[in-house]
């Protein structure tokens, strides 16, 4: 079938060409005009523009939005105004699920359908598949899952409630996956720091096989660990996207307890410390009331 892709980045632009190898029709389109001209030469259609794209499909059309969240309103609010009843707008990018529910309901008065994709695979999702958690009305997701059965592997999509649904299960899975990396740092900085001279590429290495620690993340960790074991190019700052920021607040809202998202979460927020003023509160007030030795700046 025919769509378009709005917004080509490291994401937007190997579901495009996925999209491609499976037969689609994609008019591919980025402000930066460069990267969509690349991109029809890979078999995609070149957008100049929104307008243009939207100019370029027949009803009913669809568009995928994959842009960063910071111009997802505005992109979408401009298809609100291009598109017409019967048509579909899919997100697709790491967005709020309570935006997503208002944007569904503001298009619905239009006619338009509204569906909100979770989209888990990174750079890997070209080869492998993405997996894809989607929400949005029945009429909607009968329109679009020939895309969604391209873009994912076998068993790797799921219609998964209305509107909003689809980022709400995305944002747990990114919550989750916030506490395994997290497990997986810790105990390979515990085995670096052991007495023995441990290789930690090749337990990686091992634990990928018939081990109950066994994932995905566990063979990336493998490959990162490969050619530098200590990590000497990267810098222990890690930021966070927001999902996991949402699952904690959800968590709360829900009175679930989650320890373990809420202290991963955390976790990111000291590495990002050069220096910790709250640890300075500490060393200062136990050597205040137990006259315990300061190391001076």
């Amino acid at each position: 079938m025919r769509l378009a892709m709005i917004g080509l980045g490291k994401m937007g632009y190997n579901m495009t060409l996925r999209l491609v190898g499976g037969g689609h029709e994609v008019i591919a389109v980025d402000q930066n005009a460069a990267v969509a001209k690349e991109l029809a030469g890979k078999g995609a259609t070149f957008g100049e523009s929104v307008a243009d794209a939207i100019a370029k499909l027949a009803a009913p059309r669809v568009a995928w939005v994959m842009v960063p969240a910071g111009v997802t309103d505005a992109v979408i609010e401009e298809l609100g105004q291009r598109l017409s009843k019967g048509d579909v707008v899919i997100d697709g990018g790491n967005s709020n699920w309570q935006n997503s529910r208002t944007r569904a309901e503001a298009l619905a008065k239009k006619g338009i359908h509204f569906c909100d994709a979770g989209t888990s695979g990174g750079v890997w999702g070209l080869k492998n598949g993405y997996c894809l958690m989607v929400g949005g009305a029945p009429d909607a997701i009968a329109i679009c899952e020939p895309i969604f059965k391209t873009l994912a592997p076998a068993d790797g999509y799921a219609h998964v409630g209305p509107a909003g649904a689809g980022h709400y299960v995305k944002m747990v899975h990114n919550g989750i996956e916030y506490g395994l990396m997290q497990a997986y740092a810790e105990g390979f900085e515990i085995m670096k720091t052991s007495p023995f001279k441990l290789d930690l590429h090749k337990i990686a290495s091992i634990w990928g096989h018939g081990s109950v620690v066994r994932s995905w993340l566990l063979e990336l960790l493998e490959s990162a660990l490969k050619d530098d074991t200590d990590l000497h190019a990267i810098k222990g700052y890690v930021e966070d996207s927001g999902e996991g920021r949402w699952t904690v607040q959800a968590a709360i809202d829900q009175d679930v307890p989650a320890p373990i998202i809420t202290l991963s979460l955390q976790a990111r927020f000291r590495s990002r410390q050069s220096e910790s003023y709250g640890a300075k509160i500490l060393s200062a007030l136990r050597n205040q009331f137990g006259g315990h030795a300061v190391k001076k700046a």
